[in-house]
């Protein structure tokens, strides 16, 4: 069965936005390729079922090479991974799942379950011959990006699940969120200076922004099950680090983008302002709403008039900032879907059409209005390609990352909410 998203053609005629000093854009041009029509074609080619310790669960494979799109397996780390296949239950939730759906969402969490370790968190990679990657770097059971991805999937999961399955998802997670409220010191107020620039050190990795924002993502669900109060001032603490990570504003570079971890922004999982859009509107934070619709406003509108950007990192300069050790590529979908997220919510919330606006300006990535004059997401195929690479040359690759985040871009397009 191929599942499609469609999204209508929509012309962006007159679009005003704030600009670097104060200046307002009265039009960004309209796009001039096709919207983005999702397809879930490749999706399923990426699935499979396997057993692990004797149970049937389900994968997806991370790494999918051109030309024939044949599976690969990174020799330090495995061939699927916790962090792959949370995103993948993410977007089947979101999509109003059929029977075929719902059995890869019970498939794919009965795999995430099966991957958390005594210590209530996750391990990330499996290897080829079924073994669970327990030592390397990126697959240790830590409070990391993995885990907390897993507990995003898990959340989304649970309406979807069979009656014995979704008891161990709640008991998964629960145990994992009482990691989080033991090992995040929210509790203190430290900070520390980098280059000038002082961030907080109660996040994720001390200053991990973006990853915080994975863990608000898991964590605004858990509240709204639980209505745990710990569980909430935990959401609350952890927002208060993203709005510190901000820097900039309208008429200051970087006018209003969140950094990532340190002084340092990358685009790639950059979703600050989207986890805080949703965070605001469900705790009733109008700082944190303010917040995100800073970055919306002013730094997407000024990385789509100056060009996209890879990542860069800030020195204090006087009063303000400047960009140091700034990178134009890589350039991929999970740096880029992230903001469309937050503009599609920004729209979700004030109703004003030019946050929708930009949302598919921003999309307008995937069908090649990009460095590349590339196309990539091909919804002929389904296939996600893993990135600009260069002026004019992509990584042709389509692997798990690049296509599920280019189907949450045609999610969030077509207007419907991931969960």
């Amino acid at each position: 069965m191929k599942t499609t998203l469609r999204i209508g053609a929509a012309a962006l005629l007159a679009l005003a936005i704030p600009l670097p000093g104060g200046a307002v854009a009265q039009s960004i041009a309209a796009p001039t390729r096709p919207a983005i029509r999702g397809n879930f074609v490749h999706f399923d080619h990426l699935y499979a079922e396997r057993d692990l310790n004797g149970e049937r669960v389900g994968i997806l494979h991370i790494y999918s090479e051109a030309p024939d799109y044949r599976f690969a397996i990174e020799p330090r780390e495995g061939y699927t991974c916790v962090d792959d296949v949370a995103r993948g239950i993410v977007l089947l939730t979101a999509t109003n799942p059929d029977a075929k759906r719902r059995h890869q969402i019970e498939m794919l969490t009965r795999f995430v379950l099966q991957m958390q370790a005594e210590n209530g968190y996750f391990h990330n990679f499996l290897w080829g011959d079924g073994r669970i990657n327990r030592d390397y770097r990126t697959s240790l059971a830590e409070l990391n990006w993995w885990s907390l991805r897993a507990l995003w999937g898990l959340e989304a999961a649970l309406p979807h699940l069979a009656p014995d399955t979704a008891a161990r998802a709640r008991t998964a997670a629960d145990r994992l969120v009482a990691n989080l409220q033991r090992d995040l010191p929210v509790s203190a107020s430290g900070t520390t200076t980098v280059a000038g620039l002082t961030v907080p050190t109660w996040l994720p990795l001390e200053s991990g922004a973006d990853a915080g924002s994975v863990a608000l993502l898991g964590l605004l669900p858990h509240w709204q099950r639980t209505r745990d109060p710990a569980t909430r001032a935990l959401i609350g603490r952890i927002g208060d680090g993203l709005v510190a990570m901000q820097a900039g504003d309208a008429r200051r570079f970087p006018h209003g983008a969140f950094l990532s971890w340190q002084n340092r922004w990358h685009a790639w999982g950059n979703a600050q302002a989207y986890a805080l859009l949703r965070a605001g509107k469900l705790l009733g934070r109008a700082d944190f709403t303010a917040s995100a619709l800073r970055e919306v406003d002013h730094f997407y509108p000024w990385l789509l008039k100056t060009g996209m950007r890879s990542a860069f990192a800030l020195q204090k300069d006087g009063q303000g900032f400047k960009a140091v050790e700034a990178e134009r590529f890589p350039q991929i979908a999970y740096g880029i879907t992230p903001m469309i997220l937050a503009a599609t919510e920004a729209h979700r919330q004030t109703g004003e059409g030019r946050y929708q606006l930009l949302a598919q300006r921003l999309g307008t990535w995937f069908t090649g209005r990009n460095d590349a004059r590339r196309v990539m997401y091909d919804p002929a195929a389904g296939r996600g390609y893993d990135g600009i690479i260069a002026p004019g040359k992509i990584n042709p690759n389509a692997g798990a990352e690049s296509t599920i985040e280019g189907l949450f871009a045609a999610t969030a397009l077509a207007g419907t909410p991931l969960p």
